[in-house]
C-alpha cells in the first residue's frame, strides 16, 4: 500500500511514518480474465500501481500514484495478465485527484483519483468495468484485492497478475491499529498471511462483484497487528461520480 511512495518529495516523509507501499502477499496467479476490471499504472514504462477501470475512458486509482507526477510519464495496460506486455497500452489525458487528498504520520485521508485516458478502451472478456460499491460490506465479510506488488516486504514485485481473498475489518479494531484516524471512508481487511503491499497501491478491493476498496496504504505487509487500509468507495462515491463527469464534459468540450 504506500511508503515507498512514488513521489521523491514524499518519500522522505512517508519513510520516517513508517508506512510501506501495498503488494499482494500471500496471493496466487490469476487470469486477467478473472479480474478483467484491473489495469496497470506503468510510470517511465515500469509497474507503479494499479488502477481499476470504470470505463472505456475512466479509471480509478489512489491519489498518492499520480499526485505531482507528469500525465505523459504515465500510461495504462489493461487485458493482460503480466504488466510488461500485451493488452492495451494507453496514455493518460488528464486526472482528478481529490481536493482533500493529504496524509498524517498514521493515515492518508481521500486517497483517491480518477483518470481518463487518450482514446478508448476495447472492451471485451479480458477488458471490463465494475460496479460501484452502494454500501460499505459488513465486517467479516469475504473480499478479494489483486495487483502485481511484491509478494513480501522488501521482496521484488510480481510479473504475472496475484490475487488474494481478505476480510473486512472492523473501523473499531482497525482504529486499535491505526488510531482515530481511521474514519468512515476508508476500510480495512486483513487475513493470516495474506495482504496487499507495496506497487498494489489504486488497485480493486472486491466483493460481490462490486468495487468496494481501492488499495491504499498500511503498515508492513500481512503484519497481523496492522490490517491493508483502503478507500471505501461506498463512502467516496458521490465524488467519485462528480470527477467523473467532470473529466467527461472537460473531453466534450475538447470535441
Amino acid at each position: 500500500m504506500f511508503i515507498e511512495w512514488i513521489f521523491v518529495i514524499s518519500s522522505v516523509l512517508l519513510a520516517s511514518a513508517g508506512w510501506i507501499s501495498e503488494r499482494i502477499v500471500g496471493g496466487y496467479q490469476v487470469p486477467i480474465s478473472e479480474v478483467p476490471w484491473q489495469a496497470a499504472f506503468l510510470l517511465n514504462g515500469t509497474a507503479d500501481c494499479g488502477a481499476v477501470i470504470y470505463s472505456d475512458k475512466i479509471l480509478i486509482t489512489a491519489a498518492h500514484c499520480i499526485q505531482n507526477q507528469n500525465k505523459s510519464d504515465i500510461s495504462i495496460r489493461v487485458g493482460s495478465s503480466t504488466w510488461n506486455n500485451g493488452g492495451q497500452l494507453l496514455q493518460v489525458d488528464d486526472a482528478e485527484v481529490h481536493e482533500d487528498y493529504s496524509f498524517t504520520k498514521d493515515v492518508v485521508i481521500n486517497d483517491i483519483a480518477v483518470i481518463r485516458v487518450k482514446g478508448h478502451l476495447k472492451m471485451g472478456h479480458s477488458v471490463q468495468s465494475i460496479p460501484l460499491a452502494e454500501s460499505t460490506p459488513a465486517s467479516g465479510s469475504s473480499a478479494t484485492v489483486s495487483g502485481w506488488g511484491a509478494v513480501g516486504y522488501s521482496q521484488e514485485v510480481s510479473e504475472h497478475l496475484l490475487q488474494t481473498t481478505v476480510n473486512i475489518v472492523s473501523q473499531e479494531d482497525c482504529q486499535k491499529s491505526y488510531g482515530e484516524g481511521i474514519t468512515k471512508s476508508m476500510i480495512c481487511a486483513a487475513a493470516q498471511g495474506k495482504d496487499s503491499c507495496s506497487q498494489d497501491s489504486g488497485g480493486p478491493l472486491v466483493s460481490d462483484g462490486q468495487l468496494i476498496g481501492i488499495v491504499s496504504f498500511g503498515t508492513s505487509c500481512a503484519d497481523p497487528n496492522y490490517p491493508g487500509v483502503y478507500v471505501n468507495v461506498a463512502e467516496l462515491k458521490p465524488w467519485i461520480l462528480r470527477a467523473i463527469e467532470k473529466l467527461s464534459c472537460l473531453c466534450a468540450g475538447k470535441v
